[in-house]
């Protein structure tokens, strides 16, 4: 018993130290993962994923896939990708169909496999997947439409990949590959009939359970999970694979549907997704056999640069010819096509069955698909964000802000912050308050911040804080709220409350606001009084002679300091924050006195 506990542990724990290792220190995770699990099964031999789960691995596997699909499809709002849809279709269509010939023809001329093997392997690598998609996407950044564009084909690719592989795979059992054309399209049909009613069928239970209200909030995501595996498992039962189509179809229709709100099932499923990635790639890393990687040659390598250089470009610039993507769009997408864990699965999946039915060549299906996950993620992982920079479709350092108010000083500090090429954005209902910013030159949005669309509708090029300068705590706070999951919870902020009774240290009230802003609670009325008494920003640059310390002894409590500049970093005084000026920083600070 010991010994399962141990090894569940260790999955557990490492997936999770993976996944903050490559965080901070910009690595793609789902490469650091793999390793890991290469290390810790074949290398070191600490767990042994077929001796620890059993039977249980590969229903396991699937569930957790499922799971991933059905979070990937609750992200996909038909209004991000409006403007390129054509361009999406055509890349899950006659981009799949190129990759599929590109990569089949690959196996056969260089791997040595037969026909109909390397037909399957084909198949099953025109797949990439919100495994390895959204981890890059959130690492490389790159402009609109390119995120939505690569976030659909990875999530919508999966499942008709995954579909024209399990339909080859059952040409190849049944001994009738070379007839098989006309099941393999009907196999096809049937399996996009059963995934799509079942999926649509799931998502509209569940809808109708939010809006009659007949569940309370906690049994929200249990039930939203209880349904899909429901409808997952119906659909594998009546169509072998179709589930992964009916998981990602009940989460889009969730996602689109009017009048729903899903958001706290969405971020459930994104802390959901992270465990089961950093686990599934870990487990499946481990299951590789040491002595086995040693058939990975010379061909291996011109294999995955055949698909890394001829499929996908030919593929992206077929598909998007009509599109009004610019070339450098094109280029960028021809570089962005990693493997992840449906390619990984299905094809430990596939192995066996066909092991059992006497295939051969079914033990390099594993090693191959595996070379080309590590190899691909490796490449697109380390180059995408240099390519992405040198094409000029990378966002801009998301150091500016988008500034909640338009009055005096909440201009000033756009201003201040302008200056020193940070980019900014003022929101305000208050359209005198707007046409005073846009007087002064300053960057408008005329709306309420709380706004269902507004997240959609800015231009966050360059963004990555809010400031929320109010005079209502309650709409600072609100605001704060409905910008952490696309700033993060770190990099949202508001003025302190004017109401006393609420200490900025409350831990029942942390969670309900954004951080608050200075080294000490200065209200709304404070600044608003300040600014017209003549008060001035003013910035400073910090030396070996004049550090922070000489900085304050100088001004007291005449000097608000807002902001510290290290290069293109901006970093923000807070209540609860201590930041450590060092010589050569840049100190932005409200000079009280106005002189």
């Amino acid at each position: 018993m010991s010994e399962y506990f141990l090894g569940i542990t260790i999955v557990l724990v490492l997936g999770i130290f993976a996944q903050w290792v490559a965080w901070a220190f910009r690595l793609p995770s789902i490469l650091l993962l793999l390793l890991t699990g290469i290390l810790v099964g074949p290398i070191l031999g600490w767990i042994d994923p077929d001796r620890l789960f059993a039977d249980l691995l590969f229903p396991v596997i699937s569930l957790s896939v499922a799971v991933i699909l059905y979070e990937g499809g609750l992200t996909l709002r038909f209004r991000d990708v409006r403007r390129v849809r054509g361009s999406v279709f055509a890349l899950i269509s006659i981009g799949m169909l190129i990759t599929w010939l590109v990569g089949s023809w690959g196996a056969q001329a260089l791997l040595g496999f037969k026909f109909e093997m390397a037909v399957l392997l084909g198949a099953l690598l025109t797949v990439s997947g919100p495994t390895v998609i959204i981890p890059l996407l959130r690492h490389v950044r790159p402009a609109a439409p390119l995120g939505a564009i690569l976030r659909w084909e990875g999530i919508l690719i999966d499942p008709v990949g995954a579909l024209m592989a399990v339909l080859v795979l059952e040409a190849i059992l049944d001994g009738s590959f070379e007839s098989a054309s006309l099941a393999i399209i009907q196999g096809a049909l049937y399996t996009l009939l059963v995934g799509s009613v079942l999926g649509a069928a799931g998502a509209l239970i569940m809808i109708l359970l939010l809006r009659r209200y007949w569940l309370p909030d906690y049994l929200h995501n249990p039930v939203s999970l209880m349904i899909l595996f429901i409808i997952y498992a119906l659909s594998n039962y009546l169509r072998p694979e179709s589930g992964l189509l009916a998981a990602t179809v009940m989460g889009m229709v969730l996602a689109n549907w009017k009048g729903v709100v899903v958001q706290h099932i969405v971020e459930f499923k994104e802390n959901l997704r992270v465990l089961l990635i950093s686990s599934l790639f870990i487990v499946l890393g481990a299951r590789l056999k040491l002595e086995d990687l040693s058939l990975i040659d010379f061909n291996s390598v011109l294999f995955l640069l055949l698909l890394i250089f001829v499929a996908r470009p030919i593929a992206v610039f077929a598909s998007t010819a009509l599109s009004k993507l610019s070339w450098r769009e094109k280029l960028f997408l021809s570089f962005v096509a990693p493997r992840g864990i449906v390619a990984a699965a299905v094809s430990s999946l596939f192995a066996l069955e066909l092991s059992h039915s006497g295939v051969a060549g079914a033990e390099l299906l594993v090693y191959d698909v595996f070379f080309v996950i590590i190899g691909t993620v490796a490449f697109y992982g380390f180059l995408a964000t240099p390519i992405a920079t040198l094409l000029g479709v990378r966002l801009k350092n998301p150091q500016g802000a988008v500034i909640v108010g338009g009055h005096l000083f909440a201009r000033e500090i756009a201003r201040a912050l302008n200056q020193e090429n940070f980019r900014t954005v003022i929101i305000d209902a208050n359209y005198n308050n707007i046409l005073d910013a846009k007087s002064e030159g300053l960057e408008v949005y005329h709306g309420n911040v709380l706004s269902e669309h507004i997240i959609d509708e800015l231009d966050l090029n360059g963004i990555g804080k809010l400031f929320a300068l109010t005079r209502n705590d309650d709409a600072n706070s609100l605001a704060a709220l409905h910008f952490i999951e696309e700033f993060g919870r770190s990099e949202v902020y508001q003025l302190a409350s004017a109401d006393s009774s609420q200490s900025g240290n409350d831990a029942s009230a942390i969670y309900l606001r954004g951080r608050i802003l200075f080294d000490r609670p200065v209200h709304f009325n404070d600044l608003k009084e300040a600014f017209e008494r003549g008060a001035k920003i003013k910035t400073t640059t910090l030396s070996e002679q004049y550090g922070f310390e000489e900085f304050k002894n100088d001004h007291g409590d005449n000097a608000l300091p807002l902001f510290l500049i290290n290069e293109n970093e901006l970093l923000v005084f807070t209540e609860s924050g201590k930041l450590k000026p060092r010589p050569g920083s840049k100190l932005v600070y409200v000079d009280l006195r106005g002189e």
